[in-house]
């Protein structure tokens, strides 16, 4: 039997639930169990926290989608409005559930909503050394652009226990009438 998933913008009082799955997705003894652990690569707890989603949320242009079964949320995705097409981040899946294909769901998502919004590509930045992410990324259609971008010195969200930047991923959206 298939498994149905409802995907959409977040609701406020779901806000809780989404920070507590992004940061067990990457952070802590949790994300372990999954594939998208950044617990080797960065000291500490969290990677996002209440004040930074709401800040996300203020943004003019952005969105938290997020994936449900029934009332189990499984994976959250952002998306904002850049001047370089639609940016895309915090793409999280619940580390149990991993492997089921939610991620491909929530970047299908993403997509129809770039499409929808006429942006014609879909930018990203990913940890230079997550070369299995980049992997499944670009076995997506995300292509490397050549840039990369400094990781936060900010430690709040965690301190890099190794030298890492971020690589720059795009995907060109096919878009209809434009």
């Amino acid at each position: 039997m298939a498994i149905s998933y409802a995907i959409e913008p977040l609701r406020e009082e779901n806000t809780t639930a989404v920070i507590s799955l992004v940061n067990s997705a990457y952070r802590g003894e949790a994300s372990k169990k999954g594939w998208t652990t950044e617990a080797e690569i960065i000291d500490g707890s969290e990677r996002i926290d209440l004040e930074a989603v709401n800040k996300m949320l203020l943004l003019p242009g952005a969105v938290i989608l997020t994936c449900y079964t029934g009332n189990e949320l499984l994976g959250c995705v952002y998306l904002k409005r850049e001047a370089a097409g639609l940016y895309l981040g915090m793409l999280s899946v619940s580390p149990a559930s991993q492997g089921m294909g939610i991620g491909k769901k929530l970047l299908e998502a993403a997509e129809a909503h770039a499409k929808a919004f006429k942006y014609k590509n879909i930018v990203m930045t990913v940890i230079d050394i997550r070369r299995e992410l980049i992997a499944w990324y670009e076995r997506h259609g995300y292509l490397r652009t050549g840039e990369t971008k400094p990781f936060p010195e900010d430690e709040r969200f965690g301190k890099p226990n190794q030298p890492i930047e971020f690589v720059v991923l795009k995907k060109m959206i096919n878009v209809q009438g434009s």
